[in-house]
């Protein structure tokens, strides 16, 4: 689906701004977002029997990234 809202073939601004060819990555990565908050209790996360936590790499090259993982609560 994301192909089709965010084709890699039509001018972006950000590719003639930068020369980057990743204006779609960009469109495709606000679409999804840039964070996912999930419930915990007893030290298990509050998943159900279909859900799970997938990273989605949107850029066309291979990066160095980092996840950041935050725990609030007592």
């Amino acid at each position: 689906m994301l192909s089709r809202v965010t084709p890699k073939d039509i001018e972006y601004k950000h590719n003639n701004a930068w020369h980057d060819g990743n204006g779609h990555s960009h469109i495709r990565s606000s679409l999804i977002g840039p964070s996912l908050t999930i419930p915990f209790t007893g030290g298990q996360l509050m998943l159900v029997t279909w859900q799970q936590i997938v990273l989605l790499e949107m850029d066309t090259r291979p990066r160095k990234r980092k996840v950041m993982l935050q725990m609030l609560g007592e």
